[in-house]
């Protein structure tokens, strides 16, 4: 028996060898020898119960797995929403041709680098996102390819190097608090912590390091924020290493440094942006030399995100002394279940996972039915491009959302219950995985919590990615070990779910706001918001906003208020132009509708719908109807293939989106799709085939006048590349610097002389419009 069949013996005899096994054992497979070969998978038949077709079936459906080998490397290229509108897809054809990759070939010819692009990797702040192995670049440009694989190649080889040791706390003279989130990690606050370690131990000072979670303004990273024992905090934004000692030694005074600091003009002080009085801040300041302007945090009410910034995500003593855990304890020892219950109705509550329905009466429901076998599912699948709520509160507050789920298991009698995450978040499973461990040794989860008698544990499941297993039956048929198709509801997952018994399905966020409820009592979340949509809603806000990040408004704020306030407005002067609410499955909402409130029925009656959470803005160079067609490709590429309507009639509405976007649309083009799109959202049997018209219709609805135009042929944003020509106008003055960022060689080498284009040659990846200085580039 070789090694290899070893390694998978050990996998099955920790996974099991039923059905339910199947994902964890292939995942396992996966991440041990980077796909999946066909002698394992006939070996894994030998060993299970499972048969080789369906082995074969499931490995199929889910994108995480590959049937062929895979370079050393992989190069995860994020097209998710909000990358997609920063041009994401001209950085995968950068990346293809830094390979020299040929169509239909994604492995170079030294085997070391394989390309693929991705759905979403949840950082849509700094989009465009490419992920190569475990290190995320943001922010990456056409030009900066050979940068981000040399950057990568240079870290090769570090792991294990020296690290600092951490200050221990005693005697300190204040805390610097560190954002540890994904989007602080991907713009280098790794590198930021360990030069803090450094300045701190080289210095001598006594301050407590610690380590916090997202702070909402993913904008601003990578963040440092001080907070001295004397005066005020200090929160720091984009930060870099070499700002770091002036930083500390502008808030403490090391030995042997005093007077050093006296009418000294720290160079950082120019460009680092800062936010006073932290803690409730009033207002929000751009930088230390520019006006104040409207607060990025004065409109927000934190639930899900309270004490952001501020708590440590692991640190469960923290969490106790601000009110972590009061809600269960009450729950357990005052409170019946049906009060519990009772109560979650009075607040108004809605499951934030998108279809709104009503918390406290879904509690109810489930806990009407008999069974003995009852099950609990946290589902923080968030595969919608363009959404990293999920992945937010998982990583910052995972006993916040641990808490909500045992109030809930106790309210409704279930004993035992899952964590339903992504595996493209593995910082996320990461600290829930931690925090289970945590809880269990302070017997928050397992038998006879807190001795009252109540028993319910939790484990993780990871999704082996497919957007369809958001939709609730199909997440169950994934943790059966089965394809992720969706089932004919009724009967309903509360009646008969996981495994045939009922289960209790919630959203991340539903979960990560039922402590306060509890906690302060349902008149104060329902006094939040309006009528009939109570409390807050968490939304990531991303896209052509000048502040984006993970937000957290009361239900009723207008969209109005969200980009001009909150966001800042429109990026680079541009004008605003539309909202895209909602994911693949919501609608675009133009800028002459902004003042229509965030709720439920009134974003439906837009033709958008709340969904998860995502909030795209777009801006007038964007086309919509390009973005229709980007997002009937990702459903069209998402949907399981199971009912005609949506298998069929997403592929006929790309087939005539994508005829159009190439100039290829003829009359008749537009009425065809309005008839495709109602049959579509009519026979689909889930929410995702129902939905999937949504961003035509809408668009269709608000800027028919563009597709009109690119019926006759023309773009008027400039966004169709089989649409549009590159020249150069008589502004050139002969630089070359377009000549040298051209990767096809289309502009000659004329130096102080105009310059031309090949318009044979050229690939339109628009880097010359991009570096030239003097506007010298058309695109018509």
């Amino acid at each position: 028996m070789t090694d290899k069949f070893q390694n998978i013996d050990r996998i099955i005899q920790e996974k099991g060898s039923e059905k339910k096994a199947l994902i964890p054992i292939l995942q396992s497979i996966q991440n041990e020898y980077n796909y999946l070969p066909e002698d394992t998978l006939r070996y894994v038949e030998e060993k299970t119960s499972i048969t080789f077709s369906e082995i074969v079936g499931v490995a199929s459906f889910y994108k995480q797995f590959r049937m062929v080998p895979a370079g050393k490397h992989l190069v995860k290229v994020c097209v998710g929403t909000a990358c997609h509108v920063k041009g994401a897809g001209q950085v995968h054809d950068s990346f293809k041709r830094h390979f020299k990759l040929k169509d239909g070939e994604d492995t170079d010819e030294s085997g070391n680098y394989t390309l693929e692009k991705v759905s979403c990797l949840g950082c849509c702040t700094l989009a465009p996102v490419v992920q190569v192995d475990d290190v995320t670049y943001g922010h990456v440009g056409t030009d900066q390819v050979d940068k981000v694989i040399e950057d990568f190649e240079s870290q090769q080889g570090k792991k294990g190097a020296k690290k600092y040791r951490k200050a221990d706390g005693s005697e300190i003279k204040g805390e610097i608090r560190i954002g540890l989130g994904s989007c602080c990690v991907a713009s280098g606050s790794g590198e930021i912590e360990e030069e803090v370690e450094k300045v701190v131990n080289q210095s001598g000072l006594r301050v407590k390091l610690k380590h916090v979670g997202c702070v909402g303004m993913c904008h601003q990273v990578p963040l440092v924020e001080v907070v001295p024992n004397e005066g005020e905090p200090t929160l720091y934004a984009k930060v870099k290493p070499e700002d770091v000692k002036g930083i500390v030694e502008n808030h403490f005074n090391p030995p042997g440094i005093l007077g050093k600091l006296k009418n000294k003009l720290f160079h950082f002080a120019e460009d680092i942006q800062t936010d006073r009085n932290w803690d409730g801040v009033q207002r929000y300041e751009i930088s230390m030399r520019e006006k104040p302007v409207a607060s990025f945090l004065g409109k927000q009410i934190p639930i899900a995100t309270e004490y952001r910034g501020i708590i440590n995500p692991l640190d469960i003593d923290e969490y106790h002394k601000r009110g972590g855990f009061t809600a269960l304890e009450k729950v357990l020892n005052s409170l019946t279940p049906e009060e519990v219950v009772e109560e979650v109705k009075n607040s108004g509550m809605r499951g934030r996972g998108g279809a709104g329905f009503p918390t406290g009466m879904k509690w109810e429901f489930v806990k009407r039915e008999k069974d003995e076998k009852k099950y609990l599912i946290c589902n923080g699948d968030e595969g919608d491009p363009g959404a990293f709520m999920d992945r937010m509160l998982l990583e910052s507050y995972p006993y916040r959302i641990i808490e909500g789920i045992a109030i809930a298991a106790y309210a409704v009698g279930i004993h035992e219950g899952f964590f339903y995450i992504r595996a493209e978040y593995p910082l996320a499973v990461k600290r829930i995985r931690k925090a289970l461990e945590i809880c269990r040794e302070n017997n928050y989860i397992g038998k006879n919590i807190r001795g009252t008698g109540f028993d319910f544990d939790l484990s993780i499941y990871e999704g082996a990615g497919a957007f369809v297993c958001g939709e609730e039956t199909a997440l169950i048929a994934s943790i059966e070990g089965s394809r992720g198709f969706p089932k004919i509801r009724p009967p309903f997952p509360a009646n008969k779910g996981l495994w045939g018994h009922p289960t209790l399905v919630n959203n991340t966020e539903t979960f990560a706001q039922i402590s306060y409820i509890l906690r302060e009592g349902a008149g104060k979340f329902s006094g939040i918001g309006t009528e009939g949509n109570t409390g807050t809603k968490v939304f990531a806000l991303a896209g052509k906003v000048a502040r984006g990040g993970l937000i957290e408004v009361p239900m009723g704020i207008t969209i109005r208020q969200v980009v001009e306030e909150i966001g800042g407005g429109i990026a680079n002067g541009r004008k605003f132009k539309a909202v895209q609410i909602g994911g693949p499955s919501g609608g675009c909402i133009p800028a002459e509708h902004a003042n229509t409130p965030i709720n439920y029925e009134s974003l439906t009656k837009m033709g958008a719908m709340m969904g998860s959470g995502g909030l795209v803005v777009l801006d007038d160079t964007d086309c919509m109807v390009d973005m229709a067609r980007f997002f009937l490709s990702f459903t069209q590429d998402e949907s399981c293939g199971k009912c005609t309507f949506c298998r069929v009639g997403t592929k006929r509405m790309l087939d005539i989106l994508e005829n159009i976007t190439s100039g290829k649309g003829k009359k008749g083009d537009i009425e065809e799709l309005e008839k495709l799109a109602e049959w579509t959202h009519k026979g689909s049997l889930c929410g995702l085939g129902k939905t999937a018209p949504n961003p035509v219709i809408s668009t269709l609805k608000y800027f028919r006048d563009e597709y009109e135009a690119h019926i006759n042929g023309v773009c008027p944003t400039g966004k169709c590349t089989e649409m549009i020509t590159y020249s150069v106008n008589d502004n050139c003055i002969g630089c070359t610097m377009c000549v040298q960022k051209c990767p096809v060689d289309a502009i000659p080498f004329t130096p102080h002389e105009k310059h031309s284009i090949d318009t044979e040659l050229c690939i339109k990846c628009d880097s010359c419009r991009i570096v030239c200085p003097v506007d010298a580039i058309d695109v018509k």
